[in-house]
């Protein structure tokens, strides 16, 4: 390999040290087999130095052609997305240099010869010979929001199965994906087999590496009549430090190779129809470099406070003065305003309704990520793009997915409806959901909640109308197990609702910004208008 470009490998950074430790050992070792070239290595998150700085490094080394390899073993949200909103960033700002990107690390040959020298250690220390068609293989991925990424932890299992010799395998995942790590290990269980060897198809010690140490421990406890063994990660392997050098030569010769065939942001894909062409956008700016490195200060993206048009801030000083402020709930207020500056007068907020403590609840939602259900897309509309940009707020409407008009025809209910119930299933607890147009969502979420124990962060119910409306609402205002926010009457629409979360994500937005203003400096004054 000429010496003509470097590397800069690409890691997803961990809270854990033995991860970042490890990933440093690997490094060591990738610039030992190439010894003659500029080889640098950044994080995408938590740890330092970043993925910038190490391209900044490289630079002032002299290199003015760089390769970008991804530290994952899967193509999904990091390699397609995360990644690439990194390097365009870094072509932006130097255009001089040409920057290349190379392919995940996928099911290679090498990688496939590391698990079985792992199966090996662990079978070697075992008290006992098993033979291997008396032995299940569960294989653990660390588990994604990509189908085509956690499709190939299922391939990999069966590879290893027939290559190997194991009487069956089953394949679960360390976190976001289904099935978990517990329910693996119980249906591994129940299969009957002598032996179940349990692979973390994992990079790196850390988190994720020690939660399936402790659930393997836990099964053997609870299951004795099975032999449980856990192999190891695959760690610094030499084997690893050879497809990295390899994954960096394809990128550069333009041959690096990802299945597109199946990816959901390239074709339509059952489930995923939304996320064709969804833009590349990382998502890790909150989190970069936060653990910092030999006692620096970490740097992290400057969140600015909500800066409201000149317009805006002067008609909530007009809304200021409509009335006594001093009788609603402080923590309340501002929504409550955002509420009388849609409909344009403040006689509706003796007709609202804040469970106590549900704007604190919606606030803390959305500094955690959640995901904000719409049940129309005018809902979806009216909520502030630029503050939506600014914390990664992820939105989502089904109401004209292709799966919520099967739902609505097969089951009978309207598509909004249908679009509420999707998200019980997609989501689970983790979202808000804002419904401003259609009562008959306000009814699947109460019933949700009362029937199948859903709890989302906050329900706001504002929907407009005279069918069903009143009823709607009443029903929610009586739904005693969630935060939730609705009204009294026929008035409201998708506007309020909107107005609602745009409350909540501005609160949002200014305790980041007095956060990060406070251990910065001084902080710039606050605003709510």
């Amino acid at each position: 390999m000429s010496a003509d470009y470097a590397i800069v490998l690409a890691a997803h950074g961990s809270r854990d040290p033995a991860s970042s430790g490890q990933f440093e050992e690997l490094v060591t070792r990738v610039k030992a087999l190439d010894p003659g070239r500029v080889i640098t290595h950044g994080f995408l998150e938590f740890n330092t130095p970043t993925i910038d700085e190490a391209a900044r490094e490289a630079i002032a080394a002299g290199a003015r052609e760089i390769v970008l390899v991804p530290g994952v073993l899967l193509a999904a949200t990091h390699a397609k997305n995360d990644l690439p909103s990194e390097l365009n960033a870094l072509r932006r700002e130097f255009p001089h240099v040409t920057f290349h990107y190379g392919a995940a690390m996928d099911l290679h040959p090498g990688l496939l010869a590391v698990c079985r020298e792992r199966l090996v250690e662990a079978e070697a220390g075992a008290s006992r010979e098993v033979r291997r068609n008396e032995t299940l293989l569960l294989l653990v991925g660390r588990g994604t929001t990509d189908p085509d990424a956690n499709g190939d932890v299922h391939k990999l299992a069966r590879f290893l199965e027939e290559g190997l010799g194991y009487g069956a395998s089953l394949a679960c995942y360390s976190g976001t994906a289904r099935p978990d790590l517990t329910t693996g290990l119980a249906r591994a269980a129940r299969l009957g087999f002598a032996r179940v060897v349990v692979l973390p198809y994992l990079l790196f010690d850390g988190v994720l590496a020690r939660r399936v140490r402790e659930a393997v421990a836990a099964a053997a406890q609870r299951w004795p009549e099975t032999e449980f063994l856990t192999a190891g990660h695959l760690g610094p392997h030499l084997n690893v430090a050879r497809v990295f050098l390899e994954r960096a030569q394809e990128g550069v010769r333009g041959q690096g190779h990802m299945n597109c065939s199946l990816c959901k942001y390239r074709v339509e894909v059952v489930g995923y129809e939304a996320q064709v062409g969804a833009p590349q956008v990382g998502h890790h700016g909150a989190v970069r470099g936060l653990l910092g490195a030999g006692g620096e200060a970490p740097k992290r993206r400057t969140i600015a406070p909500y800066e409201p048009h000149p317009i805006e801030r002067e008609s909530f000083e007009i809304i200021g003065g409509l009335r006594d402020w001093s009788t609603v709930n402080p923590s309340d207020r501002y929504a409550m305003q955002r509420l009388v500056h849609t409909a344009g007068t403040s006689d509706i907020v003796e007709d609202l309704y804040f469970s106590p403590g549900a704007t604190e609840a919606g606030v803390m939602a959305i500094l955690r990520g959640l995901t904000v259900v719409t049940d129309v897309t005018m809902v979806q509309s009216g909520l502030k793009r630029q503050v939506l940009g600014e914390l990664g707020v992820p939105v989502w409407c089904g109401v004209h997915d292709p799966e919520t008009h099967l739902l609505s025809r097969e089951a009978g209910i309207t598509r909004s409806a249908a679009g509420i119930r999707r998200a019980y299933e997609k989501f689970g607890n983790g979202c808000i959901v804002a419904i401003g147009d259609a009562p008959t969502a306000i009814f699947e979420t109460v019933r949700l909640i009362r029937e199948r124990h859903w709890r989302p962060g906050l329900v706001v119910g504002l929907p407009v109308g005279f069918v069903g409306t009143r009823e709607s609402k009443a029903a929610l205002r009586a739904c005693l197990r969630v935060p939730r926010i609705t009204n009294a009457g026929t008035r409201g629409g998708s506007p309020w609702a909107s107005s609602v979360v745009n409350a909540l994500m501005i609160e949002a937005q200014n305790r980041l910004a007095a956060v990060a203003t406070t251990e910065v400096g001084p902080a710039r004054p606050r605003t709510k208008a």
